[in-house]
């Protein structure tokens, strides 16, 4: 094992308080842990407590296991071969609560009426054909990953701001992000709907057009969730509250740099630089970092819940028949280990 000088400093200087530098006994071992992520910036505070060190802190051996679709991943935490995910509430997700296989115990990234987010994204060939705004979405396409993904909840929501049935768009699922990404790029869909930090990068690249924002049309819309395995919210609460203590540190560094921008430039720097060789690391990383400060999205501070926003998520699902009318909102969320928003 290698240790920081940060790390040999605060280890000499313990012992030499007992007297004991030469006797010193060995920390007890980091608890390992997996966690599951995707490649894209609402995941940023995965990366800064991983490499800042925080989960190191907290007594957790950190391993990131990445992921391309919030599906995989509860199934990953389900089976065991994940830990903690952080990532959308899925149709999958609540029918694996429903058996007792995993719990959602906070909230992550949340849309704001008036603040950066999503964004609906029309192909260049729509567009040329009429596709200028939300509400021209009839007789067009729309790529999600999954059925009961957030994308399909969020065209959900924007069909139904507007007016349009649902019925008169088609659902194209694509299963992996990338696929959603070359679908949209070669016109094979007419629609998507998706991060800024995607959604920007194809703008510049002149492969899509904007044509709308997901929070006009969903505000306090709760994207993103943190949840575990029912046996870890349940019986290894200790472990549980270490990761969410140590999550939301870095949730912290997140939006004092990039949402509510009152960190230093050098503070901003390093963070992009950081995040970046996780998210993106073949884009160039001053326009990576622009993108982060102008286009990030709010992460709940200290993980919050928008409770009335996961409910709404889950008596669609039931109502889509994607899952059981008689799962409840007990069976799905642990409301212990966060503050819980109304």
């Amino acid at each position: 094992m290698q240790f920081s000088s940060l790390d040999r400093r605060r280890f000499l200087v313990g012992a030499g308080a007992l007297g004991l530098a030469g006797l010193a006994t060995p920390s007890r071992a980091a608890t390992k842990v997996n966690l599951g992520v995707l490649h894209l910036g609402s995941h940023a505070p995965s990366f800064i407590a991983y490499e800042r060190g925080y989960f190191r802190d907290a007594g957790l051996d950190v391993e990131l296991k990445f992921f391309e679709a919030a599906q995989p991943l509860a199934v990953a935490i389900a089976s065991g071969d994940a830990d903690y995910g952080v990532t959308a509430m899925s149709g999958g997700l609540v029918s694996l609560a429903e058996k007792d296989a995993v719990r959602v115990i906070g909230g992550a990234m949340m849309e704001e009426k008036g603040r950066p987010g999503a964004l609906l994204l029309a192909s260049n060939k729509a567009w040329d054909a009429g596709l200028k705004s939300a509400e021209n979405l009839a007789g067009h396409s729309f790529g999600i990953t999954t059925a009961g993904s957030s994308f399909h909840f969020m065209i959900h929501k924007v069909a139904q701001a507007v007016g349009v049935p649902m019925s008169e768009i088609t659902l194209r699922p694509l299963q992996k992000l990338g696929a959603v990404v070359a679908a949209l790029s070669s016109g094979q869909i007419d629609s998507w709907a998706i991060q800024p930090s995607i959604a920007a990068k194809m703008v510049a690249a002149g492969t899509a057009k904007v044509i709308g924002t997901i929070s006009d049309f969903a505000p306090n819309y709760q994207v993103t969730t943190v949840f575990t395995s029912k046996a870890n919210a349940s019986t290894e609460r200790d472990k549980t509250k270490a990761f969410v203590a140590a999550y939301a540190r870095a949730v912290a560094d997140y939006d004092t740099a990039f949402v509510d921008r009152t960190a230093s430039a050098a503070e901003v720097d390093a963070l992009a630089t950081l995040v970046h060789a996780h998210v993106d690391a073949a884009s160039p990383l001053d326009q990576f970092r622009k993108t982060m400060v102008d286009d990030a999205i709010r992460i709940n501070r200290g993980l919050a819940l928008a409770l009335p926003s996961v409910t709404e998520q889950l008596d669609w699902f039931k109502s889509e028949k994607m899952v059981k009318d008689t799962i409840t909102p007990a069976m799905v969320f642990d409301t212990s280990y966060v503050e819980i928003l109304k």
